[in-house]
């Protein structure tokens, strides 16, 4: 079968067509060699047309010149062009992600549609396909030949925001130093632009991909904590908040976490104010902290290490027993707000067995806190094995279990310091020995009170000493372990001693004291004192030594050189002088005494 597309309007053009071909083409076979018969075409044509009337089929049978039949085919295909084409089964149509995608482009683009043959906006698109490409001091050299060259441009805002931009990309210290001071003067020329909220976002970024982990420098963990508060409180219908808010959370991950790392080392260390001040850090400023069941745990504990203290000391049996209740119940306290809050957390289990071996009953979370605790969890992702590697590898801090959801803390309240924590202690001890049947107040800081058991002793009289007054000290030094029984201390009188007193055989003298009435002091009298009422050291004869002589002018020294004239030397004589002659008397010597004969060979002296 042979098959061949027709371009003719209709069924009936393209039979006539057929026809015309088959017949030419029989005349043209008819011409048959001289002494052969012609080919005589037998018109009986065999037509068939599909049901839809767009193929059509021919059929025709020839003889040729030896009598043999001969069959051909001819099959059209014809389109009909009455019906219109559906083109709507071919149009390909945008998705939803697609058109959602050019809306975000059109929208970060706002100079789309402007006119491109500026050299303004020439030197702009050439600037960002530089920095695209990676070469970023070419981008920016554009970029400022543009702010040059056409200080008026449209392209301005845009071109400064490029220029940060590109020492943002190539990173490094130094590049992300010049990136802060360029997104900086951004925010302060283009307060009010769009981009004035990306600028603020990338400063904190910048601190962001510098921050190391927690055991290290957290001063960068500080700037970005600062740059990105400053983001959400100074932008707030910003798009960029969201995203603000993560890395908030995830910087105050890193931050909660290194105080956790310290407070468990002071635990180690039996350092428990300190412990108390770490633990109590975490839990007001970073409420969104993923370990903060460990947290609350490590502080009951060291309540409870507190109270074990407490209990072991020989303390009299009332401020003991206080002191016992007070810490016990803040261990508790912690341990009830682990079950409460933190229903969900890993460690719960941990805070019930505490509560349960302290014989307090277990308290059960009511369905919103049930439903919040699992809301907060399960925003957190778990580790997977790149997480690992990657750790490994490279210094980042961990914030792979930052929770998702939650406003984070954007103010910091007053911090809590271990002094602060002894401060406390303190208070509770004096508390319990001034009232040991007094209700129990944790949270409520007691004042020291500075009272004494005896009144205070009356001033001695003049040229006596000063009593000693006796007080009673409640208590001793629990450090030692040693026992509370009061003790009768002698401390001397608040009253200065009268002057002229005597000590152990030391006279006391005290300035303006010592004079006879407060009238004979310099100050009333006017008259100067250079003692000030203090007896004068030295002798008791006072006369004024005599003045002392000056010394007696010398004469002039006499000349006791003559004026004779000094003798005339003689003049040096001419050659080489000749040598003093040595006398052998004297010494001996092998240079001066001459040896004779075979001495000649002895080297020593003769």
């Amino acid at each position: 079968m042979i098959q061949a597309r027709s371009f003719f309007p209709s069924l009936r053009a393209s039979l006539l067509a057929a026809a015309t071909v088959a017949a030419s083409f029989g005349v043209a076979h008819g011409q048959a060699a001289p002494g052969q018969n012609p080919t005589v075409p037998v018109p009986a044509p065999v037509t068939t047309t599909t049901p839809d009337g767009s193929t059509t089929t021919t059929t025709s049978t020839t003889v040729d010149s030896t009598g043999k039949p001969t069959q051909s085919v001819t099959t059209s295909h014809v389109f009909n062009r009455g019906k219109k084409k559906d083109d709507s089964k071919e149009k390909v149509s945008a998705s939803k992600d697609t058109k959602k995608n050019a809306k975000k482009l059109q929208a970060a683009d706002t100079l789309i549609g402007q006119d491109s043959k500026l050299p303004d906006k020439q030197l702009f698109d050439k600037a960002q396909i530089a920095i695209k490409k990676g070469h970023f001091d070419v981008g920016r050299l554009d970029l400022q030949t543009m702010l040059n060259t056409y200080p008026d441009s449209q392209y301005q805002m845009r071109a400064k925001l490029a220029i940060a931009d590109s020492w943002y990309k190539e990173g490094g210290t130094a590049a992300l130093t010049q990136a802060e001071s360029e997104y900086r003067d951004f925010c302060i020329f283009f307060p009010n632009a769009p981009e004035a909220a990306e600028a603020q976002m990338r400063i904190g970024d910048i601190y962001f991909r510098q921050m190391d982990k927690p055991d290290r420098d957290y001063a960068k963990a500080l700037h970005s904590e600062e740059e990105y508060r400053r983001m959400i409180t100074d932008y707030p219908d910003s798009k960029l908040v969201p995203e603000a808010k993560q890395r908030l959370r995830e910087v105050q991950e890193v931050l909660a976490t290194r105080e956790a790392d310290i407070g468990a080392y002071y635990a180690t260390r039996a350092n428990y104010a300190a412990v108390i001040a770490r633990y109590e850090t975490v839990e007001e400023t970073y409420p969104l902290y993923s370990h903060m069941d460990d947290t609350l745990i490590g502080l009951g504990d060291a309540y409870e290490a507190q109270a074990h203290f407490w209990r072991a000391s020989k303390l009299p049996e009332g401020p003991k027993a206080k002191l016992e209740r007070m810490y016990d119940e803040r261990a508790a306290d912690a341990y009830r707000k682990v079950v409460l809050e933190h229903s969900a957390a890993p460690h719960v289990e941990d805070a019930k067995d505490r509560l349960a071996a302290m014989n307090l009953p277990i308290p059960t979370p009511s369905p919103e806190q049930l439903a919040a605790s699992e809301t907060l969890e399960n925003s957190r992702r778990n580790y997977r094995l790149t997480d690992n590697v990657r750790f490994l590898i490279m210094h980042e801090p961990d914030t792979v279990r930052t929770a998702q959801l939650g406003d984070p803390a954007l103010t910091d309240p007053k911090p809590i310091t271990a002094p602060a924590v002894i401060q406390r202690v303190t208070n509770d001890y004096t508390a319990a020995f001034k009232n040991p049947n007094a209700p129990d107040h944790p949270e409520t800081a007691v004042a020291p009170a500075a009272t004494t058991d005896t009144a205070a002793p009356a001033a001695a009289p003049a040229g006596t000493a000063a009593p000693l007054a006796f007080t009673e000290v409640s208590g001793s030094d629990t450090s030692n372990g040693n026992s509370s029984t009061p003790v009768t201390v002698a401390s001397p009188s608040t009253s200065a001693p009268a002057s002229g007193a005597r000590i152990g055989g030391v006279e006391i003298l005290t300035p303006g004291v010592r004079a006879a009435t407060p009238e004979t002091m310099p100050a009333a009298t006017g008259t100067p004192d250079p003692n000030y009422g203090l007896k004068a050291a030295g002798p008791a004869n006072a006369t004024a030594l005599p003045p002392i002589e000056a010394p007696a002018a010398a004469g002039d020294r006499p000349n006791t050189i003559t004026g004779t004239a000094p003798p005339a030397q003689a003049a040096p004589a001419k050659g080489k002088p000749k040598a003093p002659e040595f006398d052998k008397s004297d010494e001996s010597s092998s240079k001066h005494k001459k040896k004779k004969g075979i001495k000649k060979l002895d080297p020593l002296p003769q």
